[in-house]
């Protein structure tokens, strides 16, 4: 639907109590210094209050505009209006969250900048130093990639990354971090669309019908939103028509208007392809004595796109995708060892609020199967099933 701008007539119950909360800076309501001579003058103070009432419902909306429409806030930044610079009182910033999360429930996606979009690339870098673990080539390359594009005001054409490895490695969990960083509602976003191979396109004989859903899904969504992401879980089970039908989607686009921002697009594809050509280099890294932090991407990647091409098990290898280069980085998750599942656990445990002990951590990464028999290096399932481990462990 389309942006509404606010009009202050329709102002909402929460922007009405933002008028009961005190100027910043100013004496609170209890303090000799606010109470009005009203013994002798009680018309002069109560214009004194109204005249403190409208300041404050204008800087209140000032700074809601800038919450909803930034580039108004830009704008008058570098007017002087100075409204970054005017600190709130804590219980008035609940407020104004509560303010902003109220407008923009009415709003799906904007074409002119959606307010639901936060692009939050700080956060992004930290949650992928953080909270992704055993991934040095998946953290640098998205990143990187990711910000890049978005920055660019004419991209030519979508951006299309390709997750490859084993399961439980971090390639819906990078997904994840990245709809929670680049939209508000994350993966709840209606600029966010995710389709699960098995679950959204089970029977063959409805392909033709699912293909037409699916091109008009992101045609629709890409007319509503000036920045979207589309997900595909189980990507190498994806049918032949439906990945010829995205090639249109992923291809070189001329510019409508050099004037004006490019609508801008990320495809994930996520699959399993590829991940015994990842495992089987760490492995020969890691018997040479080197460490998996040495692995560089075109030491893999050559590789792991020789395997997805040459596959027959799927079609994703064959498809236009690959044969005419639509997609723009193969992106390698490598397998994760005892150290990264420990990670895992703790993370899990801090997620819910729950105490651990070292002891507790050893014990559930010892619940793991490792890979290969011989080594016993690599979790066969990497840190999947991990929180639900836990259980176990609370008292």
């Amino acid at each position: 639907m389309p942006c509404l701008r606010l009009r202050l007539p329709l102002l909402p119950p929460p922007l009405l109590l933002l008028l009961l909360l005190p100027l910043p800076g100013a004496p609170e309501p209890g303090d000799d210094a606010s109470q009005p001579d009203g013994a002798q003058e009680p018309l002069r103070g109560l214009r004194e209050r109204l005249r403190a009432a409208a300041a404050l419902s204008r800087r209140y909306w000032a700074l809601l505009r800038c919450r909803v429409w930034p580039e108004d806030c830009e704008r008058a930044e570098k007017a002087g209006a100075g409204l970054l610079g005017w600190s709130l009182p804590l219980l008035g910033q609940q407020y104004l969250d509560i303010l902003t999360s109220w407008y923009c429930s009415f709003q799906a996606c904007c074409n002119s900048g959606d307010c639901r979009i936060s692009n939050n690339f700080t956060g992004l870098e930290s949650d992928l130093s953080v909270r992704l673990h055993g991934q040095h080539l998946a953290r640098e390359l998205v990143l990187t990639t990711v910000k890049g594009y978005l920055e660019v005001p004419q991209p030519g054409k979508a951006l299309a990354l390709s997750f490859h490895g084993w399961s439980g490695t971090g390639k819906n969990f990078v997904a994840r971090l990245l709809a929670e960083n680049l939209y508000r509602d994350g993966l709840r976003s209606n600029c966010v669309k995710t389709f699960i191979a098995t679950l959204h396109f089970p029977h063959p004989k409805y392909m033709d019908l699912y293909e037409e859903k699916l091109t008009s899904e992101i045609k629709e969504t890409q007319e509503h939103c000036h920045q979207t992401l589309f997900i595909f879980d189980e990507a190498e089970k994806l049918h032949p028509g439906l990945l010829e039908a995205l090639g249109p989607h992923l291809a070189q686009q001329t510019p409508k208007n050099h004037r004006v921002e490019s609508p801008k697009t990320i495809f994930l594809f996520l699959s399993n392809l590829g991940g015994n050509t990842i495992n089987a280099a760490v492995l020969n890294l890691l018997q040479a004595r080197g460490t998996r932090e040495e692995i560089k991407l075109d030491q893999l990647v050559p590789q792991l796109q020789a395997e997805i091409a040459e596959s027959t098990d799927t079609g994703f290898g064959h498809s236009c995708l690959v044969k005419e280069n639509l997609i723009d980085f193969f992106i390698p998750f490598l397998p994760l060892e005892y150290r990264h599942v420990r990670l895992c656990a703790r993370d899990a445990f801090l997620s819910q609020g729950l105490p651990y002990t070292e002891a507790a951590l050893d014990q559930i990464a010892k619940m793991m199967v490792y890979l290969p028999k011989e080594e016993q290096l690599f979790s066969s399932q990497g840190c999947k099933s991990i929180s639900q481990r836990i259980n176990y462990f609370l008292p």
